[in-house]
């Protein structure tokens, strides 16, 4: 299953870490790759904290990006994101393909493509390798996250979700806050 949480309103990884949670409970096995973000955010510091006995080898958080891009006094040359997202994906086939993880999480894969540092083509030739693959050797469910996903995931998912803005802080001139956006 292709899941895809689209939108510019809030809540698109929130609700992809609420499937982590659900998929946890149940005893499955959560891969989480993050496009943009650094190692800093809420959820990788989160998962960090309860990586216990119990759920030792059950959630894994890879924090692939260099950060947001061209925002938030964002300094690196566009080279060095596009190096990030490139290796993140290959990443992202190697563990689909492992057979390790029921679920597969590409946070903010979706604006890594609207952005150009990877291309939609080479994100769904490895949703099909998947797909092509024996479900018991590969991921069952795989979840793509952020704003502006392409109309090609769209139309490859199962399931499509979008979140629309109706009010936010941003809009008065709020900054991003800990805890709520990261």
């Amino acid at each position: 299953m292709i899941i895809v949480f689209t939108g510019d309103g809030k809540g698109k990884t929130t609700a992809a870490l609420g499937q982590a949670v659900r998929a946890l409970g149940r005893g499955k096995k959560v891969l989480i790759i993050q496009f943009i973000k650094n190692c800093e955010s809420g959820e990788h510091l989160f998962f960090k904290k309860i990586q216990t006995r119990v759920l030792a080898g059950k959630i894994k958080i890879i924090s692939a990006g260099k950060g947001f891009v061209k925002i938030l006094g964002d300094k690196l040359p566009l080279g060095e994101h596009k190096k990030a997202a490139k290796n993140a994906l290959k990443l992202a086939k190697k563990e689909i393909l492992s057979g390790k993880w029921n679920l597969v999480i590409l946070d903010e894969i979706n604006v890594a493509v609207s952005l150009k540092l990877i291309k939609a083509a080479d994100v769904l030739k490895v949703i099909r390798i998947n797909q092509r693959g024996n479900l018991y050797k590969s991921a069952r469910i795989i979840i793509l996250t952020g704003r502006s996903a392409p109309k090609s995931f769209i139309k490859k998912a199962d399931l499509v979700t979008e979140m629309k803005e109706i009010k936010h802080p941003f809009k008065k001139g709020a900054q991003a806050q800990i805890g709520v956006e990261f």
